[in-house]
C-alpha cells in the first residue's frame, strides 16, 4: 500500500525536475558562455573571413569558373595555388586540401575542406575514435583526426619546408572547417612538435584557424596550444558542443533534435567539476572566438559581436536548444557573419580615426595581452589540477613534462619524475633544517645568522 502511495509522489518530483530542467535550457542561450569574454579586435579577427573564403574554394572544381563563390568572390588568385589534392589523391586518408601562397598577407596556407556527406572515407576518419584511445603530448586526442593529420604532414612536409625556405618571413597557417578543422588543429600540433622538419621555424610563425571544429583534444592540450590554435564558433553551432560519440550523432541524423535533447539532459545533470576532471574528455581546441548575432526572446539576426578568450571552464560545455544549431555550422553563414563583424570593427576604427602608428602599438599590446591571458589560463588549469584527479597519471598534466618523457609511458613511469622531484625537494628541505650530531641523532641546524655570528668569533 505504501509503495502505491509513493509512486505518484515520485512521478510528481520527476515531472517538476523535468520542468525545471526544460525551463533552464529554454533560458540558456549561447551568449551566456561568452558574455564575460573580451571583445575581439579587427587586427586579430582579420584573417577569419579571408580564410573562410579560402576553405570554401576547396569545394570548387574549377576556380576560374566558380559555382559557389560568395558575392565578393573568393579573393584568391588561382595561379598561386601551389598544390591541390582531391579524394583520389588523398586515398581517403584525409579530406581534400590545397596549399595556397598568399603574397598579399605574407602567408603560406594549407586549407582543408569540411565533411562530405557523400564520402564514406570522411565518415571513416570522423568515427575512428574511442574514449581515451590515443594519447599525444601528455593528453588525449581524436584518433581518426590524428591519423589524417599525420598523413597530411608526412605528405606535404617537404613542400612546406621548401616554401618556408623560399619565403622565410612568411607565416605558416593551417585552416579548416568542421572535419577539416579537427584535422588542422591536430596537424598544427604535429608541426609544432616537428619544427625541425620545417626548417626549425619559430613556434610563433605557425598558427591555425579551426572553423566550427569538432571536439578533438583534451583540456590540457586545448589550453596549452591556445597560442597557436584559434577556434571560431558561430552562435549556437552544435558540433563544438557535442560531447556525445560522433558515431551516435550520425546514427541519429534522422532524429537529431531527439539526440540534442538527450545530450542536454545528460550535460545538465552532470556536475561541471566532474566534466573538467575527466582527463579523456575532448574539447574545442585553442583560443575561442564566439560570434554572437542573436539575443534571447528576439526575432532575427542582429549585428554580430565577436568575443574571445582562452577559457578553462565554460568551454562550450552545454548543447543549446536552438533551431539554428545546425545552420550555424555552415561555412557559408560563418563567412558571411564573420565578414559583417570585421566590417563593423573596421568602421569603428575609421570613426575613431586611429593613426597607423597607434594601430601598430595596439597590435603589439594585443599580442602581449594574448600572451598574458594564455599564461593566466595555464595557471588556472594547473590550479584545478584536472588530469591528476584520475589515476594513472599517464593521461598527462598541465605541467610541462620532464625532458625525455613521452606520452606513451606506463602509469608507473609517469609517476617516476614527479616522485623523484618530490623526494629530492623533501631531502633538500630536511638537510636545511636538520643535521646529524656525533651520536647519530638528528638535531636542528643553527640559522645562518647564528652561524655567521659564531664564525665571527672564531680566530682567523
Amino acid at each position: 500500500m505504501s509503495i502505491i502511495c509513493c509512486c505518484p509522489i515520485i512521478e510528481c518530483v520527476y515531472f517538476l525536475a523535468c520542468i525545471r530542467w526544460l525551463w533552464q535550457k529554454c533560458l540558456y542561450t549561447a551568449g551566456h558562455e561568452s558574455e564575460r569574454w573580451g571583445l575581439a579586435t579587427a587586427e586579430e579577427f582579420e584573417p577569419v573571413p579571408r580564410l573562410c573564403r579560402l576553405i570554401l574554394s576547396v569545394y570548387e572544381d574549377d576556380l576560374r569558373n566558380p559555382i559557389w563563390a560568395p558575392p565578393g568572390g573568393y579573393g584568391i588568385d588561382p595561379d598561386f595555388i601551389i598544390l591541390r589534392k582531391d579524394y583520389e589523391e588523398t586515398l581517403g586518408r584525409a579530406p581534400p586540401y590545397i596549399i595556397y601562397l598568399d603574397h598579399a598577407n605574407a602567408d603560406i596556407i594549407l586549407a582543408v575542406r569540411g565533411l562530405n556527406l557523400a564520402k564514406e572515407s570522411d565518415y571513416a576518419v570522423l568515427l575512428d575514435n574511442k574514449l581515451g584511445q590515443t594519447k599525444f603530448d601528455g593528453g588525449y586526442v581524436h584518433n581518426g583526426l590524428l591519423k589524417a593529420a599525420g598523413w597530411v604532414f608526412d605528405a606535404e612536409v617537404e613542400l612546406l619546408r621548401e616554401l618556408l625556405e623560399r619565403y622565410p618571413s612568411y607565416t605558416l597557417t593551417f585552416a579548416g572547417h568542421s572535419l577539416g578543422a579537427g584535422v588542422v588543429a591536430l596537424l598544427v600540433m604535429i608541426a609544432v612538435q616537428d619544427r625541425g622538419k620545417l626548417g626549425n621555424i619559430e613556434r610563433k610563425q605557425i598558427r591555425c584557424y579551426a572553423i566550427a571544429p569538432a571536439r578533438c583534444m583534451s583540456l590540457n592540450l586545448a589550453v596549452r596550444y591556445a597560442d597557436v590554435i584559434n577556434s571560431v564558433v558561430l552562435q549556437d553551432d552544435f558540433l563544438p558542443r557535442t560531447t556525445t560519440a560522433l558515431e551516435d550523432v550520425f546514427k541519429s541524423l534522422f532524429c537529431l533534435p531527439c539526440l540534442l535533447c538527450l545530450t542536454c539532459l545528460k550535460d545538465t545533470c552532470t556536475l561541471e567539476e566532474k566534466m573538467l576532471k575527466d582527463p579523456r574528455r575532448l574539447y574545442a581546441p585553442g583560443r575561442l572566438y564566439h560570434i554572437v548575432e542573436r539575443k534571447p526572446c528576439r526575432i532575427g539576426r542582429f549585428p554580430p559581436v565577436v568575443r574571445t578568450a582562452v577559457p578553462v571552464d565554460g568551454r562550450f560545455e552545454h548543447i543549446v536548444l536552438s533551431c539554428n544549431a545546425t545552420s550555424d555550422h555552415a561555412i557559408i553563414w560563418i563567412e558571411r557573419e564573420s565578414q559583417k563583424a570585421l566590417d563593423m570593427m573596421l568602421e569603428k576604427d575609421q570613426i575613431m580615426q586611429i593613426p597607423a602608428k597607434q594601430k601598430m602599438e595596439r597590435q603589439q599590446s594585443l599580442a602581449l595581452d594574448h600572451s598574458e591571458e594564455h599564461r593566466v589560463a595555464m595557471q588556472r588549469a594547473v590550479a584545478l589540477d584536472i588530469p591528476q584527479a584520475y589515476s594513472p597519471l599517464s593521461y598527462g598534466t598541465f605541467h610541462e613534462m620532464e625532458e625525455g618523457e613521452t606520452s606513451g609511458q606506463s602509469s608507473g613511469d609517469a609517476h617516476t619524475p614527479f616522485l623523484k622531484k618530490w623526494s629530492e625537494s623533501w631531502d633538500n628541505f630536511v638537510d636545511r633544517l636538520f643535521e646529524v650530531d656525533e651520536s647519530g641523532k638528528m638535531i636542528f641546524k643553527r640559522t645562518s645568522s647564528k652561524k655567521s655570528s659564531d664564525s665571527s668569533l672564531q680566530p682567523p
